[in-house]
């Protein structure tokens, strides 16, 4: 079976889900993409330029897999000639309806925000199924459709939000975390404070705020920690991690992106405590990866956290919304907390289980079940 996978914006967690499903599925999966920058223009403008590239390599696959930052519609409309017949899934990674918007953006104050959330709608209708990366991801959006649909005028059609529920599925995100394995250390450090991780974007959905209040109460009070600061900053990131730096002096033994995946790899077998403060997730990549890589996370009971965590070690990973992220912390750096370990729960993303999940739906569906 040959499946086209379409990706407008081929970068970071949207490149290696696109590259490493091709590899490790059965079918020929071949990638049509564009660079992943502007992604305003590119859920324009990007369905424009690879429904011309589609036409031009004459491809007739038997299965078309988009994402959320493709404009299915004006695709679809574009290559008709070519694609009517041809069945369509359509993997969320994140959607517009419900991602917080920066508070540097205008377009919200401009009432231009709408028409984002509007693509993934009218893609998700238009597909034959809508494929989420965790439940948390696809329960969300299903709740914030009719809402948004309401505050049009007239037209709503609210019956649509069920067609789409329907047709919603939950696929996992696919990691290479068997791959993590030849990048672990021969040996870990003993006799150091423990060290703490933060590997997520440097943005402010991912609250670094609070992140690095709780790390100045705990210096100020002398409890003996290290700090990794990984993860890719894009153009300007929040002041808290100039202040941070600053701040925490020796305790921080790195600060800045790991330019190669195998230094990345490093820190997280060397980290021991992930303590997560983010407000916005859909999957967290980043957590589970430092979950294999046995670093004992400390998350909030909200989002796509919960997914990642057995019930038995809730109590021990979760922490609720009013409940004190210094005074868990700092249970953990002192030893009065148990650390636990995830490995084998979150083995359940690797490609060598996904994969065939993935393909046995995607041959459904390219033959017409579902």
């Amino acid at each position: 079976m040959h499946i086209t996978l379409l990706e407008p914006y081929c970068t970071g967690s949207h490149a290696a889900w696109a590259r490493e499903y091709a590899q490790h599925s059965r079918f020929e999966v071949e990638l049509l993409t564009l660079p992943g920058r502007n992604w305003k223009w590119r859920m324009h403008g990007g369905a424009l330029e690879l429904a011309s590239r589609f036409l031009a390599s004459g491809r007739r696959p038997d299965l078309l897999l988009a994402t959320d930052m493709l404009d299915l519609t004006t695709f679809l409309a574009l290559t008709r000639s070519a694609t009517a017949g041809c069945r369509c899934a359509l993997y969320f990674h994140e959607n517009q309806l419900t991602y917080p918007w920066s508070p540097g953006d205008s377009d919200p104050a401009e009432k231009r925000d709408l028409h984002y959330a509007f693509i993934n709608y009218a893609s998700a209708l238009a597909a034959d199924a809508v494929l989420f990366n965790s439940d948390y991801h696809r329960d969300s959006f299903l709740q914030a459709l009719p809402p948004f649909l309401k505050a049009f005028p007239d037209c709503r059609d609210l019956s649509s939000v069920d067609a789409i529920a329907r047709k919603s599925s939950v696929l996992h995100l696919g990691l290479d975390l068997a791959g993590l394995d030849a990048l672990r250390p021969m040996q870990r450090e003993d006799g150091v404070a423990p060290l703490i991780l933060w590997n997520h974007r440097w943005e402010y959905d991912k609250d670094p705020d609070a992140f690095f209040a709780a790390l100045f109460t705990l210096a100020e009070e002398g409890v003996p920690f290290r700090v990794a600061v990984v993860g890719e900053s894009f153009g300007r990131s929040p002041g808290i991690f100039q202040e941070a730096r600053r701040r925490l002096g020796e305790r921080v033994v790195h600060w800045g992106y790991a330019e190669s995946f195998a230094d990345y790899a490093g820190w997280l077998w060397k980290a021991d405590i992930l303590p997560v403060t983010s407000r916005q997730e859909f999957f967290g990549a980043s957590v589970v990866q430092a979950l294999y890589c046995d670093c004992t996370p400390l998350l909030p009971r909200r989002l796509s956290y919960p997914e990642h965590v057995p019930a038995e070690a809730v109590p021990l990973c979760l922490y609720d919304e009013g409940e004190s992220l210094v005074d868990r912390l700092r249970g953990l750096l002192l030893g009065a907390e148990e650390k636990t370990v995830l490995r084998e729960h979150v083995m359940r993303y690797d490609w060598s289980i996904l994969a065939p999940a993935y393909d046995l739906f995607f041959e459904k569906l390219a033959r017409g079940g579902e």
